[in-house]
């Protein structure tokens, strides 16, 4: 009994002692004991359990797991697309469908002038007047509203030209107005073509019976002078040379006729013929056709 008491004794002076001496470990203020020092000394302790290389694969279950590789994409970034230009607002109106006066036929002879209006100019503004100016509005970056606002009148002035008498009368102007014919136009039936005035006038003893706008040839591409005679005639002629549409042609020197076309109705004098003589109007060329016989003369001249 008395051992027993005294193991017990013995027991409880020791764990007394271990907290005493925790307790004075820290009065003393020395430093707690770094987790590093006992995570070495695990480390270096042979009997502690080895660490797994996590570079080499483990086997889970039945499957090979390998370390996560690292995967790169290619992230293509699309450029922003342009801002669309805002079209600026129109002004006010200052001519618009319904209208009539004036101002309405100087707006149409002008239109005329730069192909946008056909056919004769009245003081009545309606559908073919509002089309022009839809046309003409679109191609130049305004707001289409078929009304002519300040900044459609300002750009139509600058393109074109005072509209003279004649225009705003619808009076067909004469191209070879203040030019003399030719001697030997003043006799018989003859096609009579003035190189100086760009014209072809058919004339009938000395007679004018009509005036037509001309071109020639340019670009190395002579149109001989001279007097010559209709000696064929063929109405849907097509070049076989240049293969180009040669309608209502009328030879009069080899290969050289006078003929509608289209080239010269739709670019004007900004192109040439290979020598022939060019008629744009398409009406009046057909009409001088079945006018002309063969063996009509034809004189080429410079006035």
């Amino acid at each position: 009994m008395r051992r027993t008491g005294t193991i017990i004794a013995g027991a409880v002076v020791i764990i007394g002692s271990l907290a005493g001496g925790a307790a004075a470990y820290g009065e003393l203020g020395l430093p707690e004991l770094d987790p590093a020092l006992d995570r070495a000394s695990t480390e270096t302790d042979p009997k502690a359990p080895a660490q797994r290389d996590v570079s080499k694969p483990r086997r889970v279950l039945d499957r090979v797991v390998q370390p996560a590789q690292r995967v790169e994409r290619k992230v293509s970034v699309k450029p922003a697309p342009e801002p669309t230009p805002s079209v600026p607002p129109a002004g006010p109106p200052l001519l618009s469908p319904g209208d009539t006066g004036p101002q309405v036929r100087e707006l149409q002879a002008r239109l005329r002038q730069i192909a946008w209006f056909y056919g004769d100019v009245t003081d009545h503004y309606g559908d073919q007047t509002r089309t022009a100016i839809e046309g003409f509005q679109a191609k130049r970056g305004f707001e289409v509203t078929g009304a002519v606002d300040q900044r459609t009148l300002t750009r139509l002035e600058e393109m074109t030209v005072e509209p003279t008498a004649d225009e705003l009368n619808n009076v067909e102007p004469d191209p070879a107005e203040g030019t003399p014919l030719d001697p030997r136009c003043l006799t018989g039936r003859v096609l009579c073509i003035d190189k100086s005035s760009n014209s072809l006038r058919w004339v009938v003893d000395g007679e004018v019976q009509v005036a037509l706008d001309a071109r020639f040839g340019g670009n190395g591409y002579v149109t001989r002078e001279g007097s010559f005679s209709v000696y064929r005639k063929s109405r849907d002629h097509v070049s076989s040379l240049y293969d180009t549409s040669m309608p209502y042609a009328m030879f009069f020197d080899g290969g050289q006729a006078v003929h509608y076309s289209p080239d010269f109705a739709a670019n004007g004098y900004g192109g040439a013929s290979h020598g022939c003589v060019n008629i744009r109007d398409y009406d009046e060329i057909a009409a001088l056709y079945d006018e002309v016989q063969l063996g009509d003369r034809v004189v080429v001249y410079w006035s």
